[in-house]
């Protein structure tokens, strides 16, 4: 049984269609990845699977329950956690005072403020400081420990390397196998392409809603990768 299904689902934002009979499953332990466009439909999908939108047709599965029309608090605590685009800490609150945020649900996991700064020690000496004074990086890195301390089984990731600079990049990704060890599935959202297949188990590119192409990276090469994304 997969972690993640997407059967024959249908995505609206009243009465546009963002979404287009998409099929693909999540095993669990693995790295899946959708790249594509802006506007490809990468970010509507994983706020599908969050519950900020509800299919019109079709159904998502997690563990083999359906998932469609759950609240999203009740996600959380079946064990799916989101890093959404552009960060969202809270700046208002110190480092330490988001980490604790996450974890409101009180899951059961390896995942606490001590394991979060181990992962990402750069937020060590930063406890104490509120969120709006960080780089970009360092929001990253907090936005994913905040999502970590709910003890997900399955965490999505929207645009982690958005804006960041490329050894950041490295540094975000370079903590990646240490949340597989630790129990936790990766769906995440990139356009930077170059990154995300070195770590990915399984990639979809997405075009204009729908997966154009799909398979693990050492399948495809550079030119179906590429038709893929821009729809050549």
């Amino acid at each position: 049984m997969s972690l993640l299904e997407f059967e024959n689902v249908n995505v609206y934002y009243e009465d546009f269609q963002a979404l287009y009979d998409l099929n693909f499953k999540v095993e669990e332990g693995e790295i899946f990845a959708c790249i594509g466009a802006n506007g490809a439909g990468k970010s509507t999908m994983l706020k599908t699977v969050a519950g900020a939108l509800v299919p019109r047709r079709g159904r998502i599965l997690f563990d083999g329950q359906p998932i469609d029309h759950m609240p999203t608090y009740k996600r959380v605590e079946i064990g799916i956690s989101s890093v959404p685009e552009g960060r969202r800490v809270f700046p208002s609150l110190t480092v330490h005072e988001n980490l604790l945020i996450g974890a409101y649900r009180n899951r059961k996991g390896p995942w606490t403020t001590d394991t979060i700064y181990e992962l990402f020690p750069l937020l060590v000496p930063l406890r104490k400081r509120q969120a709006a004074g960080l780089s970009g990086g360092e929001q990253q890195a907090l936005a994913i420990g905040r999502a970590l301390m709910a003890n997900p089984r399955l965490i999505l990731m929207d645009e982690v390397s958005l804006g960041l600079a490329p050894v950041v990049i490295k540094r975000i990704y370079d903590a990646f196998p240490t949340l597989l060890n630790n129990g936790t599935t990766i769906l995440v959202v990139e356009q930077d392409v170059q990154h995300v297949m070195t770590v990915a188990g399984h990639v979809a590119c997405f075009l204009e809603g729908r997966i154009k192409l799909e398979g693990r990276p050492s399948e495809l090469t550079n030119e179906q990768i590429t038709a893929a994304y821009f729809g050549v």
